[in-house]
């Protein structure tokens, strides 16, 4: 199968260099990186099997006019839009959203003239230096119709995406399954990122009464959204991810320490943004989502 990976940072180049052992693969990377890969192939780190490893997909810094069976999309949230009208000059049978936050399959589907799929992957991943990416920790990558229901592309790409090697699972619940990542990220992602500290520091006190409440919060959001989300179940995902990633570095905090823009506006600001359309108070996510932005701005990022 041929699959381009349209955003390759971390995340990006760890699936996309998973995904060049059994296919073709073509990174869209910044330069520093697609030059590195080009030269002496990408180098997997860490928790993957037979790490490390070293593949040899193609890469480039021009992703348009690029034809494959599949584009994943791995770009911060506030850059979909900039990727989709770069995408709609190739030709594709799919697009794939592995992105963090909410909006961004709807933002693809309205430019785009080929089926988006909902995804969400657990996969830790860090780019090192350019070249080479390290996996921090094995997790799942879950894609399906982005409305829900059964999907004959994405049941294809399940079976191409195993034949790599990636842990993956093929969903008909993706709005539920995304709203319960949106809770997850917005317990953990803010905090560590203002904090300092890794994704282990939200099970704590006193860090962990500011997580448990932010989540809250979302799961009430997702409920009145028509979405199936408890309280107790994004809790459970919130502190099993939290758990499972003790050690980690949440991707917003890896944007504060670089001092670039984050994505708070589709994580906790989304949360806000829809309370405010339903009514709904959700006093934490609002002071978390203000003190991110205060400090974007601050930093002139934003």
């Amino acid at each position: 199968m041929e699959i381009v990976v349209f955003g390759a940072g971390s995340l990006g180049s760890l699936v996309g260099g998973l995904l060049a052992r059994e296919h073709d693969v073509t990174l869209v990377a910044r330069e520093a990186h697609a030059r590195a890969v080009s030269g002496s192939g990408l180098r997997l780190e860490g928790a993957v099997a037979d790490a490390p490893e070293r593949v040899f997909p193609a890469a480039t810094t021009d992703g348009t006019g690029l034809e494959a069976d599949l584009a994943v999309v791995t770009v911060k949230s506030f850059d979909t839009v900039a990727a989709a009208e770069r995408l709609a000059t190739g030709t594709f049978d799919g697009v794939l959203s592995l992105q963090n936050g909410m909006g961004n399959e709807a933002t693809l589907a309205a430019r785009l003239e080929v089926p988006v799929l909902a995804g969400t992957a657990t996969y830790g991943a860090v780019l090192r230096e350019p070249g080479v990416v390290d996996c921090t920790g094995v997790g799942e990558v879950v894609f399906g119709a982005r409305a829900g229901g059964p999907s004959a592309l994405a049941a294809r790409l399940g079976e191409a995406f195993a034949a790599a090697g990636l842990e993956t699972t093929v969903a008909e619940d993706m709005p539920r399954r995304l709203w319960e990542k949106l809770a997850v990220n917005a317990g953990i992602n803010p905090i560590t990122a203002l904090t300092a500290t890794e994704n282990g520091a939200v099970l704590e006190d006193p860090a962990d009464v500011l997580s448990r409440a932010a989540v809250r919060e979302t799961a009430r959001v997702a409920r009145a959204c028509a979405v199936p989300l408890s309280n107790r179940e994004a809790q459970s995902a919130m502190e099993a991810v939290a758990s499972a990633t003790a050690t980690n570095t949440s991707s917003m905090r890896q944007d504060v320490l670089a001092e670039r823009r984050t994505e708070i506006d589709a994580i906790n600001g989304h949360v806000v943004d829809r309370a405010a359309e339903l009514g709904i108070e959700v006093p934490t996510n609002r002071t978390l989502t203000t003190l991110v932005r205060a400090w974007e701005r601050g930093r002139d990022v934003r």
